[in-house]
């Protein structure tokens, strides 16, 4: 193999894990986006679930009816 064709092979390389950095890169910043949508769900459900709880905590206890 001469200098030419590894200087080749290294250049080909160099071009594909670049190639794949860019294709990491944009699958990560995707992912983070989901994270972000699935967190600030979270706290939106976490919000909900806590206002209900203090919305029961609220209500009067049940009891049994006088005919028991």
């Amino acid at each position: 193999m001469t200098d030419e064709d590894r200087l080749i092979r290294l250049e080909e390389l160099a071009a594909h894990q670049a190639k794949v950095i860019e294709e990491l890169s944009d699958q990560l910043a995707e992912q983070w986006k989901v994270v972000e949508q699935m967190r600030a769900k979270l706290d939106r459900l976490t919000e909900r679930f806590l206002t209900l709880e203090e919305a029961s905590l609220d209500a009067p206890p049940i009891t049994r009816p006088p005919h028991y």
